[in-house]
């Protein structure tokens, strides 16, 4: 759809206004957070976007303290799933009790039904329970006996996983890895954020508390606005180059990369990548996308989602570098 300038400068000043509970939850974090700010607005971008967010880094680097600080800084219903090799779908989702004072089978729901959910080490559960987040995570709902309940809005499902350990874990199946809208790297902090790390931890004194500052309306409304972010058509196609060559690289000059792509991203790739753009901009406070929007998302939307050859294991390519490779041979508007 097309805007004027006018409409673009209205909806800067909407966002402007709107975008101001961003700094009162980055100040909340801040308290507990040292560093990590890509992997803190990515979850935002989630947020933002009504996308799920899968974390991936090795164990203390405060992905679970992240997830749980955020959802506590938002006045919303927070649920952690601890997942383990016995868990089973009706620990997730709920199931069907007998009730044997009224003689009748009622349902008990289970810690699926909230807000927030922090799914925590994801694949340390088996594939029956990991499929039974599937159609909580797409469809927005619940399927128990013969009945299907909807989730509340804003429903977001936040997971861990750990990437250094085998044993006793099950890897995510693709079908589900897609329903994550961001697959985020989380690294190690630097030398004078661990130092403050070490300091808040080891000295005395009261144990920082995080304050709920925003409301579910707020985000349902600020949800809205990122809808309304304007994407140019030249945007668009830009989207969709890079979309397009990691399933036909040859098209793009960058016929090296087919031995390495044994499949590309699908049409979720593609909007996922311009939902995420438009939540960037949000957080820049801006109505409109521009380029950079696209290409600091870019790789936690398309990681995931592009699969390797063996060709590509035995050279150690990384889909990141396939990532980097098309950004730099794709035509930038």
């Amino acid at each position: 759809m097309l805007q004027t300038s006018d409409d673009i400068r209205l909806l800067n000043e909407k966002i402007q206004h709107a975008a101001g509970f961003v700094s009162r939850i980055n100040d909340e974090l801040s308290k507990v957070i040292v560093g990590q700010h890509g992997m803190v607005e990515r979850l935002l971008i989630g947020l933002l976007s009504n996308g799920h967010v899968l974390l991936e880094g090795v164990p203390g680097l405060a992905k679970t303290l992240s997830i749980k600080s955020l959802a506590q800084s938002i006045r919303a219903h927070f649920s952690r799933i601890q997942f383990t090799p016995d868990l089973l779908p009706a620990d997730v989702i709920g199931t069907m009790i007998y009730n044997q004072a009224r003689n009748e089978f009622v349902v008990r729901k289970g810690p699926v039904f909230a807000n927030f959910i922090l799914a925590d080490e994801i694949n340390r559960a088996p594939a029956k329970v990991q499929s039974a987040l599937l159609e909580a995570m797409q469809e927005r709902q619940v399927t128990i006996g013969d009945t299907t309940y909807r989730l509340d809005e804003p429903f977001l499902v936040l997971a861990t996983q750990n990437p250094i350990e085998q044993e006793g874990t099950y890897p995510l199946p693709e079908a589900q890895v897609d329903r994550f809208m961001l697959k985020v790297i989380v690294g190690y902090p630097s030398k004078a954020e661990e130092q403050q790390i070490i300091r808040q931890n080891t000295v005395g004194g009261p144990v920082p508390t995080i304050n709920a500052v925003v409301s579910t309306s707020e985000i349902v409304q600020a949800r809205e606005l990122v809808r309304q972010v304007y994407v140019d058509e030249k945007i668009e196609n830009y989207i969709l180059d890079i979309v397009f060559a990691t399933r036909f690289p040859e098209q793009y000059n960058l016929s090296r990369l087919k031995p390495l792509i044994g499949f590309g991203g699908s049409p979720r790739a593609s909007i996922n990548l311009a939902l995420a753009a438009k939540a960037n901009a949000f957080l820049n406070q801006r109505g409109y996308v521009v380029p950079e929007d696209v290409r600091g998302i870019c790789r936690d939307v398309l990681r995931h989602r592009i699969g390797l050859t063996y060709e590509a294991e035995a050279e150690s390519i990384t889909s990141e570098m396939i990532i980097d490779d098309i950004l730099k041979g794709v035509n930038v508007p």
